[in-house]
């Protein structure tokens, strides 16, 4: 018996295989060593058995199932090994719903979930419960989507759906409860005013911006006049339009389908919610209406970031475009495109893999080096979609800022090189199947899909659609998105910000570089 004193353990069992297999001369044979010929990595060893690999199709082994209940309500499921799963409720209902209602509702929504209900009388009920099966609840609105998820042991499915069951049909929505969720609510508008990174306030700017007082271009936050209108009886109100089986789809990744379906059909199919059911509800069906536009909030931004290394003083421009809804199958190029321009912010290391390569990088932040960020971003829904670059610079250099996006959106129409097109849906391809390597990515990607479509495309049938983009369908594209009116977001120090118009001439001029102007005096 060979007894191993190194603390290399994959030595000392490749060491002991050798030794107890083909004796001590066998192993000496093949160590690299100046006495003994060098076997390449790339070729197997001589006298080994050939090994025996796992071997997979290229595809997903278990496909998404999908059952529809008699109430309406669908069920989702995608099996995966492991201990553990995630469960969750999605439901047809946001921010772009609340055009009948103060703006708002979703917000609170979000911040009163898993709060009491009929089944349990407190938060601490619900986490108590939950932690027995190592679980953790959570809750997140967009401007279209309202997901309440749930991450725990397989083996406490039935409590998990029970729970979320009475989470989201059973909340008593309690006057305490309505009163500390408006201090939450308060506490992070002001924070969101407060925060050095823009972004989050950017984007609510620019969807406002994009799509004036309509859908996706109403506040995804709850305004601060509409904080103390909100109360249980309009919540009620619109639980009761939005809130109903046909606009939800029960997810669930890492379980058997079968076992979801029976607990589904034993606490999500005849159960009443607490509002009472409506005979006709009053949903709102509207189409986004993309108005272009602008949006400006001047702000002193100098106190932003506070410490030792403060940040300076920056201005903040977005200016979008509109592209398409996730349901057309231009919705693949515009985001290898959006993969394309990249970009990031001015502090960022890395190689290719971080973006290093991509548009913005190269064109804008490499070339000047004053810019402190310049960023791609591609918001898509199920009627129309925005591409926007975000960039940031002292506020003395705004105009040369937006000269320099403007032109970088008149470039996307040129033609891409096959190099830099490979590279971004390569990008893309490896974003998408890293992500989806993630239990609860999956589980959203799985409830998203099947709640907007009615199935589910794997992430295959994604990497084909991906594989066959074109650079004549980058120009296509790009061609049909620079018709359309720029969306513009600005914050800071807007002194020297363009006008709107100058910025639409940029955008409909051949080099994207703004009018001239001519001043008498500086």
């Amino acid at each position: 018996r060979t007894v191993c004193h190194t603390r290399n353990h994959s030595f000392c069992f490749i060491f002991c295989f050798f030794n107890q297999r083909f004796g001590i001369a066998a192993y000496r044979k093949y160590s690299s060593g100046s006495r003994y010929p060098n076997i390449s990595l790339s070729s197997p060893l001589p006298g080994i058995p050939k090994p025996v690999f796992a071997s997979v199709d290229g595809q997903e082994k278990y496909e998404t199932k999908i059952t529809t209940l008699e109430n309406g309500l669908r069920i989702a499921s995608q099996n995966k090994f492991g201990q553990f799963c995630t469960v969750g409720i999605l439901v047809n209902s946001g921010s772009r719903y609340e055009a009948k209602y103060p703006s708002g509702i979703a917000h609170f929504l979000e911040k009163l979930s898993f709060s009491s209900t009929a089944q349990y009388g407190s938060k601490d009920e619900i986490l108590l419960t939950l932690e027995k099966h190592g679980g953790i609840c959570d809750c997140q609105t967009s401007r279209d989507t309202t997901m309440y998820a749930v991450s725990a042991e397989v083996k406490g499915l039935d409590t998990v759906v029970s729970l979320l069951s009475d989470a989201v049909l059973q909340p008593r929505l309690l006057d305490e409860e309505i009163e500390m969720t408006k201090m939450v609510v308060r506490f992070e508008l002001e924070d969101l005013n407060m925060r050095p990174d823009p972004e989050p306030l950017l984007t609510e700017m620019i969807h406002a911006a994009a799509y004036r007082g309509n859908t996706v271009g109403l506040p995804r936050f709850c305004p601060v006049d509409n904080v103390d209108k909100i109360d249980r009886k309009m919540l009620h109100s619109y639980l009761r339009n939005y809130y109903s089986p046909e606009r939800m789809v029960l997810a669930g990744v890492g379980i058997e389908h079968e076992q979801l379906v029976e607990c589904a059909r034993k606490y999500l199919l005849d159960v009443k919610p607490v509002w009472g059911t409506s005979t006709v509800a009053n949903v709102d069906q509207s189409v986004a209406q993309y108005t272009g536009g602008i949006v400006k909030m001047e702000k002193d931004m100098s106190d932003v970031s506070l410490g030792p290394t403060p940040i300076p003083e920056l201005t903040h421009i977005m200016i979008g475009l509109e592209t398409c809804s996730f349901l057309e199958d231009d919705f693949i190029p515009f985001a290898v495109l959006n993969m394309m321009m990249g970009g990031g912010g001015s502090f960022s290391a890395g190689g290719p893999g971080k973006g290093m390569f991509t548009r913005l990088y190269l064109n804008v932040l490499n070339r000047h080096h004053w810019m402190y960020n310049a960023t791609s971003y591609h918001h898509s829904y199920e009627d129309s979609g925005l591409l926007c670059i975000h960039a940031s610079a002292d506020p003395r250099q705004v105009r040369e800022m937006v000269e320099i996006i403007t032109r970088e959106f008149i470039q996307m129409a040129g033609s891409a090189g096959e190099m830099e097109l490979e590279r971004a849906k390569t990008q893309l391809k490896s974003m998408l199947m890293m992500n989806l390597e993630s239990r609860p990515v999956i589980f959203e990607d799985v409830g998203r899909q099947v709640l907007s479509t009615g199935r589910r495309k794997l992430p295959h049938e994604l990497c084909d659609l991906i594989s066959n983009v074109t650079s004549s369908d980058i120009k296509r594209v790009t061609t049909k998105m620079l018709r359309s009116k720029p969306a513009v977001a600005a914050l800071g120090d807007l002194t020297e910000l363009p006008s709107y118009e100058h910025i639409q001439a940029a955008l409909s001029s051949k080099d994207g570089r703004l009018p001239r102007m001519y001043r008498l005096f500086r």
